[in-house]
């Protein structure tokens, strides 16, 4: 082995080191939060300005220490490869000898070791090579945008500005990752999946359908507001004017309680129009996310929701998005409601109107794409579809091999609230009657 050999091998076991400071630094940049940066700059740590760069555009600095990171490990194994080939008389020897090594080498010292010490001591290492990245940036990054370019032109579908070194599925496996090692609760991790889908979430998948909303006529005095919403529990009604697709305002409970207490006769002479609000109408294809912000924004609680020919299709509160988020969320007045599926002791079931017809055919273990499912969407619009009207309690239905009976009714239109249905002996061709018509 000549001197020059031995520099070879030196200059390759530096290449590796670099190699390896840069994986460290790569790792700990991507650990470090913006958060942080207030706190480290009132210890009066070194680096902060330069790593609040980093962190400002982190696409740019770690484009570039990912592109001198591979410069540093191949220009290495290059280097061991010739000084293997110098050395050794089997040119296939020494092939497998520098090959054999160098995985070896790169795996720990530019793979695990670095990157492990990268995110234990993310903000020392973090602070200590931030200002090498940044500067390192200004000369390279328009090099690193080129090959991310040519790149781009090369692969087949759309390209990525900035390089494909982040997405939002690779945060969602960080976050199942953080879940799987105790790092978050179960319930955090759901929460944080929630916000990504908040995105994908229409309004008329959050909205209260127009058949459970509760309506106020305009023309109705306030103490008939009042009632009727200290009988329902609700705190802002729609007022309506002609019919139910005219909803002209929103009344709120608290400003007829104040009208009445400052005005005694104005509880039976003042009409509802007369303390309602101008409503917030909204499309049912509004994203959940941005109605949110459009609520916040307008400083109102609750939205009208309008189908595509302009007709009244529902309503949607900021609860009912927040819950897309948390979960259900109950107060004092929340009456808790039957189950949506309750097992009877002679084999039946009793299931809310409204399950859905893929949640009763898991329940049964029954084809969802038979053709009695198609075109509905709930056990109760399956029971109207085969009955061919409105079901009443008492109504009947044979179809898809099971017994449907509309049970009981509820809400101010006394629609079917329940259903039981049970399996037939053997599948019956369909057969609908309506044990309750006169």
């Amino acid at each position: 082995m000549t001197s020059t050999d031995i520099w070879m091998l030196a200059a390759a076991a530096a290449l590796i080191a670099v190699a390896g400071v840069l994986s460290a630094a790569d790792a700990a940049i991507n650990r470090v939060s913006r958060v942080s940066l207030d706190a480290y700059e009132r210890e009066g740590r070194r680096g902060v300005e330069s790593l609040r760069h980093v962190l400002g555009d982190p696409a740019r600095y770690v484009n570039v220490a990912l592109f001198l990171r591979a410069l540093a490990r191949i220009s290495a194994v290059v280097l061991v490869a010739v000084v293997a080939v110098d050395v050794l008389d089997s040119r296939w020897e020494a092939v497998l000898v520098a090959v054999s090594v160098m995985v070896v080498v790169d795996y720990i010292v530019v793979g695990v070791a670095p990157r492990t010490l990268g995110r234990q001591h993310a903000a020392r290492i973090a602070l200590a090579t931030a200002p090498v990245v940044y500067r390192l940036a200004s000369v390279l990054a328009p090099l690193t945008k080129l090959l991310i370019l040519i790149g781009n032109a090369l692969t087949p579908g759309k390209g990525f500005r900035d390089g494909p070194f982040a997405s939002e599925a690779e945060l969602r496996d960080l976050v199942d990752l953080a879940e799987e090692r105790s790092l978050i609760e179960d319930d955090e991790r759901q929460m944080i999946h929630s916000v990504f889908e908040l995105g994908e979430t229409l309004a008329r998948e959050v909205m209260v359908p127009r058949t459970d909303m509760v309506f106020v006529e305009r023309h109705k005095t306030l103490r008939q507001a009042l009632s009727l919403g200290l009988r329902s529990g609700f705190s802002r009604i729609p007022v309506i004017g002609d019919n139910e697709d005219d909803v002209v305002g929103i009344v709120y409970l608290k400003d007829v309680a104040k009208r009445a207490f400052d005005h005694r006769d104005a509880e039976s002479t003042e009409k509802v129009e007369s303390v309602m609000r101008s409503p917030f109408f909204v499309p049912d294809s509004r994203a959940a996310d941005e109605l949110l912000k459009d609520m916040q924004a307008s400083r109102t609680h609750i939205a009208v929701v309008l189908d595509e020919y302009g007709g009244v299709a529902g309503l949607v509160t900021i609860e009912d998005i927040l819950e897309e988020i948390v979960g259900e969320i109950a107060d004092e007045y929340d009456v808790e409601g039957p189950p949506a599926i309750e097992h009877l002791p002679d084999g039946s079931m009793r299931v809310s109107a409204r399950l859905h017809v893929d949640d009763l055919a898991e329940a049964l273990d029954l084809d969802v794409d038979a053709e009695d499912f198609e075109d509905v969407d709930t056990v109760g619009g399956m029971l109207a579809k085969f009955l061919g009207k409105v079901p009443i309690p008492g109504a009947t239905v044979e179809a898809a091999g099971l017994k449907l009976c509309a049970e009981s009714a509820t809400g101010r239109r006394n629609q079917v609230g329940t259903v039981l249905v049970s399996r037939l002996s053997e599948p019956a061709s369909t057969d609908a009657e309506e044990s309750g018509d006169e």
